[in-house]
């Protein structure tokens, strides 16, 4: 089919018009597609800072329940006298107490100098546990009388007490109706034990 020239002077607006829409619309096409990979990058971001902010929110769950369980030991440390240095005055007059109340006239102790038994040091807490040795040596009824002191002694506070060694000896005839004597004697060797935070005495 062939064109006069008149006739392609008719057709050479609209044709412009169509390749200048065409041209549009690939334009068109190829910055929609252009943004939706923008989009998709800003949505992958997105979601791994998502992921992150999750991980480290549980990473902080984590780290606060620690650090509440942490410092409930603490507490509990503090509250029955194990934290700082020793406290002779304070396990002499326990003794005195338990001599008196559990009447054992025959109960003779010595506290030995401190020793450093470890030292253990991180970023979150830097402690020395340091121990006494009480070498105590009691008459006793029976048995029972030396369970009665080292619970006593548990109970007092103001170190925390490990036995290491106890020995019971037999020294004389079951009692009588007579009198009462002490018929064993108990020898133990028993470590006091505190802990002194090094951060906390700065």
């Amino acid at each position: 089919m062939n064109f006069t020239a008149q006739e392609l002077k008719k057709l050479a607006l609209p044709l412009f018009a169509c390749l200048v829409l065409l041209a549009a619309g690939a334009a068109c096409i190829g910055w929609a597609r252009q943004e939706q990979r923008v989009a998709r990058g800003e949505l992958a971001a997105a979601s791994d800072a998502r992921a992150q902010a999750r991980a480290r929110l549980a990473r902080i769950a984590e780290e606060e329940r620690e650090v509440k369980e942490k410092l409930q030991v603490y507490l509990r440390l503090r509250e029955l006298g194990i934290l700082g240095v020793e406290r002779r005055l304070e396990w002499a007059d326990a003794m005195g107490r338990i001599r008196a109340q559990r009447e054992l006239p025959d109960l003779r102790y010595r506290v030995e100098r401190q020793r450093l038994l470890a030292s253990v040091g991180s970023k979150a807490a830097s402690v020395d546990f340091y121990a006494s040795t009480m070498k105590l040596n009691v008459g006793a009824l029976h048995e029972g009388d030396l369970l009665d002191i080292l619970t006593d002694l548990r109970e007092m506070g103001n170190a925390y007490y490990a036995v290491r060694r106890c020995s019971i000896a037999r020294t004389g005839p079951a009692p009588s109706a007579a009198g009462l004597a002490p018929r064993l004697r108990a020898e133990c060797e028993i470590d006091l034990i505190t802990i002194i935070d090094r951060a906390a005495k700065v």
